[in-house]
């Protein structure tokens, strides 16, 4: 996996450095370039140069005069033996790996029809090794003609290169030669491509080091064709080196040779080579010898001498060629013919094997246990899987049929569903009862205990015996599935739609089901391991301490380690969630969330797609060849360090899909799964690879239908995943106006599939660059066709492999564009995307979990930056209030206040656009930058403007009430002369309290009466009597009146069930009988099984009820509206008012009459007069008690009485006037103290609370939870009901009581901190303006007048101070002892505030409940029209987005119905939406709408995005039960018939209701 990480483009021809030749060649074999043995060495600098020698000479071209001169220069070495010979790198290369990269080297190698080393001695110790191992991933492949009834009959062979049984010719050289062994053994096997590496080979050179002693080995294998060399394989043996000198190698391949051929230079001369010839003869085997100074032919029982002299080596070939066939024919009888064969190398002694390795040992040993399972009784194939595979077989498919048809629900919704529900989980329970079997008990056992190269071992062992084990079968049943298939093509072709081609398809299906039962590999193993960890986790939930619950973690580690794991069963044709989802949990815990670049890869059956994914990345996909096997695999592969700096992820994430085939082959059924599998992972890549074979445009179809259609899908939900297209097979890749041609006939394709799909999914689309951003002339690559030559002796194309590079830059080129995604992002990715698509509607249906997950958290985000404004604003109006009531402030500008909230506006537009661009999710979150940025300047606008509002109204009021301002001064001068002389007189009597008591009360009255001559007091008001001289007036009886008041059902009319007893019922009744047999009352009486029990249901329609309530809601708005902006503080009471609200509510329900053609009884008008006077009263009342308060002398002075009496008595105490001033200021400063801190708390613990309250510190959603919550842990069915009709004014309620809770009972001390904080800054602030007023006094030689100014200047922003009068304090000039006294009396003040009740906060201005609704309530509060569930966007005004809830809720909790029944509507909205449900959009609806086409039914549902979610929320459904006899007399409907409530719903407990919130609204 390491060697497979993303590297940086090899260089295709030429290297700068030796030290870059290993790396650079085994890439380039990676890629299937055989070229890699050709890599040059060219210099990039002269400095680099090794020919020293040629520069170093001087002499220049004009030295030389003639031949003569320059031969005579001496000879150069041009450094020869620097030069690397290229068989070198190779085994260099070899040695250096480990075995699986040796493995893969040699795989390559074999691929590249190169010969492969066999027996190999180690460099440094000279032992020989078999590199078996190597050659356990080869197999070969080929075709044999057999004569059968006088007939030719072409059989095909394909057999592991281990296993495979074939004669040996195996090549010898004696002593050294001037001819080239190697050279003429490859025209042998293939006169076109160097098999054997020899010294005329480019980049050859004289000296080599490490492929001596080297025995490499090749096959022969023929294509079936008569001019094959041979007629069947045979593998072909190359000793390199002197066979004389490398006497071990050279006997073991003799002994196992069918025929051994001998290169001497003579046997005449070379009496050595004679002896050694003569002794081979005794083996009895043909011998060949050819000889290089001889041109004779000898032959003789089985010898045979070539003589080579003067022979061209094509003649020399061809001879050669038919002597070993001769020879191989002339052995009879399979005792005299002996076979070769690779596994008993392993049999020979003296040398060492590789796969004797211990590691290699072990994971064998577990590999061939687990083997013995099926081979112990001779098991057939096809039925391993149905005996030690048994979750995934009919279970597995069952339980996902069923599984799907949850999304398409008919008849009975809720309970069908239910008895869905317990079939999944019986199906799980006899997966978990049978998934103890032997086989996995064993894999398991090996996975978990293994080290991780004997795991290695294990995996790849298991894979090598398990092909091995099904070869036969397989081979049979692909063979038969062939040929049925070109019959079937054949029917098609001539347009035949027979019942023949109907047989041969049944037929073909037959065979697919075998090929299928027959087909075993590990990924069945894991897909079973997949199994039973679902069944067990959904029967016994998560659990840390069983051995399924390990499953996750032992797969995530064969994955990170580079295995493939499979994504989507598309045998099931079903994700299995929940493995995938703690697959990849467990995936994330170990590497981290790291980011991940997901390439998907398209392409047909058989369309050369795994070929180059290998040859791309090297990727070995779990599925192998000739298996039927269909889904979707994925595989890391790892970024290499030096890309990074590229590349902004870790890994590229391949998603490859297995078994799309033709269409034209298919029916319907596999065209839905196609479409299914397509639209997965195109859905789930960053970019699509789109592998197309051929030229052909009518056989691009079959892949471009399903393409176009899943791309067009994904514009649809705002998914943007890219596109390549590979074409491979490409005749001529070089012709560009071939590939412009190909280019433009694909466009016209991609387009005319663009249109088709457009009508399919109901979308607007003329050509494919309206789905897709799509390039043809960049985004469409040709591929040179795989082969150089025909198959199976054909090496691979080089120029396939540098085509494939080029689409693998180009697919890198893309990717360093794309930050990608995190693994948990593409975790939830599969849900989203399999979620939509197990629905029909899979646009309707899709939900991007993390799209919406970063929604919140930017809703969360959003919540801290308006917080931090309003706050703000909070600060400055409440200093700006300070300065109106201090009279320093007589006007408020937008633009002073703008200027005020600048800095924290800027500060927070900074902070959103650091969060815009350097958040992890920033490509996610740029589609919502423009609307928040617009967003936060309309909520700062709206502000400021609110602010300014609520000031402007400051101002007036303190217009209002200037008259009395104005005599404020004027009683105070009075009355501090008055209490001065009657202190005067009672001096004597200062110790008797209550005689001072008695005398200031008996002259308190007359004073009053002296400075108010001419003054009324304002009147207390009594709106009973106005209430009942307006109903009087609008017509209704005395007796009706009294009796609807003395009910008081007026008080509860909002929330009532049913308003059926307010409603004149003729009407209605006269409705039905006008239309009895229409077509509206048939498709009743027929699709609600309508039946005559049914006839006491209440004839007030679902409709009527909610129009009333609607009806309620705005008579009860509007009134209160008008009540707010009437002038009641400023100007008093006047009856006016209530007339102007008896006026709208009547005007209200006459509207409602003529429009709903419904007659509301007299006691409804009633009552729902005296409801809405009963809501005004109180703020009426509020009002004018702020209007007496602010305008009424005489209770101004009543309310001064204390004050004065104070006063009185200090002055009877002999206290200075400095003194007495001193208490008077400190009084006042007492009243605006405990005001001040009392609003700076409010704000605090606002802030508090919305910061660390788990309620108020996250979005609208968290807060919806919480609500919920604390509704279920009251349990009262009133509080339900409010939040059901009115889910705000019950969100308020709750907020304001968990705010009494925090304040009084959970976090008391909290808030105190907060208060004697905001105490502790007023004591340094009076005490800076004592100190300043004081100073500025002395230091300017002022008055008392002077010190009373400068004192209310330093506190006008923070306190607000009633005018003081220095008229009777003219004698104080010591200023410090002033100042000492008012300290003195104001830390008395100061420790009684600290010590303060916080039942205060309840009585001033701000309060902290208001500003925490102003901020948490100022959000979306549409409700949906099936089940009144709130919309939770935190955002109130989200024109450009859907309404949505997470989870929706059964609609009879709104009072749905069936109608003309009394029967309960159970069912979730977000079930019937994908069902084939129909319902009456409104109670007059005479024609029904289906659940799918929701959106078209009116205004009220097309806003409304409503997904599938199983109605999973468990909360709702224990709600129904808690509350169901109340639910049935608050709407007089019951929960029978089809409004059965499911025995299921009856056993969730509160907990668990409770608990299934955090669960859903995660």
């Amino acid at each position: 996996a390491d060697f497979l990480q993303i590297c940086e483009p090899v260089k295709q021809h030429h290297v700068t450095s030796e030290k870059e030749l290993a790396h650079i060649f085994l890439y380039r074999m990676l890629m299937l370039d055989y070229r890699a043995r050709y890599i040059p060495v060219r210099p990039g600098s002269p400095e680099a140069t090794h020919s020293e020698s040629i520069r170093d000479n001087e002499s220049t071209e004009n030295d030389f005069s003639d031949l003569d001169a320059l031969l005579s220069i001496e000879d150069t070495d041009l450094t020869e033996q620097t030069r690397v010979h290229p068989i070198d790198v190779q085994m260099a290369v070899f040695h250096c790996s480990d075995s699986f990269l040796k493995q893969m080297m040699i795989t390559k190698l074999s691929q590249c029809q190169y010969a492969l080393p066999l027996l190999v001695p180690d460099p440094v110790t000279m032992k020989i090794q078999c590199p078996l191992w190597t050659f356990r991933q080869i197999t070969k492949t080929w075709k044999v003609i057999e004569i059968k009834d006088g007939s030719n009959i072409v059989t095909m062979k394909s057999v592991p290169v281990c296993k495979a049984r074939t004669p040996l010719v195996s090549f010898f050289r004696l002593g050294s030669l001037a001819v080239s062994k190697s050279q003429l053994i490859n025209t042998l096997i293939n006169d076109r491509h160097s098999t054997f590496f020899h010294r005329n080979c480019p980049g050859s050179t004289k000296s080599r080091y490490l492929m001596d002693g080297v025995a490499e080995i090749a096959w022969y294998c023929p294509a079936g064709k008569p001019n094959d060399a041979f007629n069947d394989c045979i593998a072909f043996c190359n000793l390199r080196g002197d066979a004389l000198s490398t006497e071990k190698q050279r006997n073991i391949l003799i002994e196992k040779s069918s025929v051994n051929v001998f290169f001497v230079a003579s046997l005449q001369e070379n009496q050595k080579n004679k002896a050694f010839i003569s002794a081979c003869l005794k083996s009895h085997k043909p011998l060949i010898c050819l000889c290089v100074d001889s041109c004779n032919i000898k032959a003789k029982k089985g010898i045979y001498i070539i003589g080579l002299k003067d022979r061209s080596q094509a003649d020399v070939s061809e001879q050669l060629k038919e002597i070993i066939k001769e020879s191989l024919s002339s052995l009879d009888g399979p005792s005299l013919k002996p076979s070769f064969q690779l596994e008993m190398m392993a049999e020979v002694s003296g040398i060492r094997v590789d796969e004797s390795e211990p590691a290699c040992q072990e994971g064998k040993s577990a590999a061939k246990k687990i083997m013995h399972l099926f081979t112990k009784d001779n098991m057939n194939v096809s039925k391993i899987k149905h005996e030690f595979l048994p979750c995934q077989g009919d279970l597995w498919h069952k339980w996902s049929k069923i599984h799907k048809e949850l999304y398409n629900l008919r008849g009975h919704i809720e309970k069908e569903k239910s008895k869905k529900q317990q079939e999944l989980k019986t199906i799980r329970q006899e997966q978990c009862a049978a998934s103890c079997s032997k086989l996995m008990e064993l894999f398991i056992k090996s996975l978990s205990s293994l080290p991780l190269t004997d795991k290695q071992y294990f995996l790849k062992w298991t894979q090598i015996l398990m092909d091995d084990f099904s070869t036969d079968d397989l081979s049979s049943v692909l063979q038969s599935y062939g040929e049925k298939w070109s019959e079937v093509l054949a029917l098609k072709n001539k347009h035949m739609k027979s019942h023949l081609l109907i047989k041969k398809q049944t037929e073909l299906e037959e065979i697919s089901k075998k090929l299928q039962s027959a087909t075993f590999g590990l990924e069945h193993i894991f897909r079973e391991m997949g199994q039973i960890y679902e069944a067990h986790r959904a029967i016994e939930g998560q659990s840390r301490h069983t051995d399924w619950s390990k499953y996750p973690e032992l797969a995530a580690q064969l994955m990170i380690s580079g295995h493939p794991m499979e994504l989507m069963d598309g045998d099931a044709g079903h994700v299995p969630l929940t493995w995938i989802s703690s697959l990849l949990e467990e995936v994330i815990k170990k590497l981290g969330d790291q980011r991940v670049f997901v390439l998907s890869v398209l392409g047909l059956q058989s369309s050369g797609k795994s070929t180059m994914l290998n040859t791309m990345f090297g990727l070995q996909f779990a599925v192998s060849a000739g298996r039927c096997t269909k889904g979707a695999f994925m595989q890391l592969l790892k970024v290499s360090e030096e890309m990074k700096k590229d590349l902004k992820f870790d890994y590229l994430l391949v998603v490859d899909t297995e078994g799309l085939r033709a269409l034209e082959l298919e029916g319907n059924i596999t065209l839905h799964h196609d479409n299914e599998l397509a639209t997965f992972v195109v859905g789930l890549g960053n970019l699509t690879l789109i592998n197309i074979f051929g030229e052909n445009p009518s056989e691009m179809q079959d892949i471009l239908q399903i393409v176009v259609q899943a791309f067009m899908r994904m514009k649809k939900v705002k998914l943007s995943p890219s596109c390549v297209f590979v074409h491979q097979n490409v005749t001529d890749v070089a012709a560009a106006e071939k590939n412009m041609e190909g280019k433009r006939r694909l466009q016209e394709k991609l387009d005319q599939m663009a249109n088709i799909a457009a009508e399919e999914e109901v979308y607007s689309a003329e050509c494919f660059s309206d789905v897709i951003e799509f390039d043809v002339q960049e985004d469409v690559k040709y591929c040179a066709q795989l082969w150089e030559g025909s198959p199976p002796m054909a090496p691979p194309n080089p120029d396939y492999s540098e085509s494939i590079q080029e689409v693998k830059n180009t697919i890198l080129s893309k990717a360093s564009k794309s930050a990608g995604i995190t693994l948990s992002q593409f975790k939830n990715k599969i849900q989203d995307l399999w979620h939509a698509l197990l629905n029909e509607n899979f646009i309707f249906s899709f939900k991007n979990t993390f799209e919406m997950a970063a929604y919140r958290k930017l809703e969360d985000q959003y919540g801290n930056w308006t917080w931090d404004l309003r706050s703000n604003m909070l600060t400055i109006e409440n200093q700006l209030y300070n300065r109106i009531e201090n009279g320093n402030l007589d006007k408020v500008k937008v633009s002073d206040l703008t200027k005020k909230t600048s800095k924290t506006y800027e500060k927070i537009k900074t902070a959103m656009k650091k969060y815009f661009e350097e958040d992890r999710e920033k490509e996610i979150l740029a589609q919502w930058r423009g609307r928040f940025d617009t967003k936060l300047k309309e909520f700062h606008d709206e502000q400021v403007s609110t602010v300014k509002r609520k000031l402007d109204e400051v101002i007036q009021q303190k217009e209002a009430r200037k008259k009395l301002d104005d005599k404020k001064k004027e009683f105070e001068d009075r009355l501090l002369q008055k209490s001065k002389e009657l202190a005067q007189q009672l001096k004597d009597k200062a110790k008797d309290e209550e005689e001072l008591q008695k005398q200031f009360s008996s002259v308190w009255e007359g004073w009053v009466t002296e400075l108010t001559p001419d003054i009324k007091p304002v009147k207390d008001i009594y709106m009973e009597e106005d209430q009942f001289k307006i109903f009087q007036e609008l017509g209704f009886e005395e007796k009706l009146i009294n009796e609807c008041k003395q009910k008081g059902s007026y008080k509860k009319i909002a929330s009532v069930g049913d308003y059926s007893d307010y409603v004149i019922l003729q009407k209605i009744k006269y409705t039905y009988v006008k239309k009895p047999v229409s077509t509206l009352w048939k498709y009743t009486k027929t699709f609600f099984r309508y039946s005559s029990q049914h006839k006491s249901y209440s004839a007030l329609p679902r409709d009527a009820q909610e129009q009333i309530r609607l009806l309620i809601d705005n008579a009860e708005k509007q009134s209160l509206d008008s009540i707010k902006t009437k002038p009641v503080a400023t100007r008093g009471y006047t009856s006016t008012y209530l007339r102007e609200v008896a006026t709208t509510v009547n005007q209200e329900v006459e509207k409602f009459q003529l429009e709903s053609k419904y007659n509301l009884k007299k006691e409804f008008k009633v009552d729902l007069l005296l409801y809405v006077f009963y809501k005004a009263e109180i703020l009426l009342l509020d009002s004018q008690k702020k209007f007496k308060m602010n305008h009424d002398p005489l209770t101004y002075l009543e309310s001064k009485k204390t004050q004065y009496y104070n006063v009185f008595r200090s002055f009877c105490n002999g206290n200075s006037s400095a003194v007495v001033l001193a208490e008077l200021i400190s009084e006042k400063l007492k009243a605006s103290t405990v005001e001040a801190v009392c609003n700076k708390t409010a704000i605090g613990l606002a802030g508090e609370m919305r910061c660390n309250f788990p309620a108020f510190n996250g979005n609208r959603l968290n807060l919806e939870k919480h609500v919920l919550k604390s509704l279920a842990e009251k349990e009262d069915f009133d509080d339900y009901i409010t939040y059901i009709r009115n889910p705000r004014s019950q969100t308020e309620v709750f907020i304001k009581a968990e705010v009494e809770k925090y304040i009084f009972t959970g976090h008391r001390d909290k808030i105190v901190n907060i208060l004697e904080k905001n105490v502790d800054d007023i004591k340094l602030l009076v005490s800076q303006a004592l100190s300043t007023a004081t100073q500025k006094v002395q230091t300017r030689r002022g008055d008392i007048n002077m010190w009373l100014k400068e004192f209310s200047s330093f506190l006008k922003e923070e306190l607000t101070l009633d005018t003081f009068s220095s008229q009777n304090f003219s004698d104080i000039n010591n200023f410090d002892f002033f100042m000492e006294a008012i300290k003195k009396e104001f830390i008395c003040i100061i420790h009684e505030i600290s010590s303060l009740s916080l039942e205060k906060l309840k009585e001033f201005r701000l309060k902290p409940d208001e500003i925490l609704i102003d901020q948490l309530c100022n959000c979306c509060w549409v409700t949906c029209p099936f089940c009144a569930a709130v919309c939770t966007n935190t955002i109130g005004d989200h024109r450009d987005t859907d309404h949505s809830v997470p989870f929706h809720r059964p609609s009879g909790i709104k009072g749905w119905h069936y109608r003309g029944t009394v029967e309960f509507s159970i069912n979730f909205c977000t079930t019937n939406v994908a069902s084939d449900r129909r319902f009456y959009p409104r109670h007059d609806s005479e024609e029904t709408v289906p659940y799918k086409l929701y959106r078209t039914a009116g205004p009220e549902y097309a806003n409304w995005r409503i997904t599938s979610d199983e109605s999973k929320l468990a909360y709702w459904k224990w709600f129904v039960c808690r509350f169901q006899n109340k639910l049935e007399e608050y709407y007089k409907l019951k929960f029978q018939g089809r409004g059965e409530i499911p025995s299921e719903w009856k056993t969730i407990s509160k907990n668990e209701a409770i608990k299934s919130l955090d669960e859903m609204y995660e």
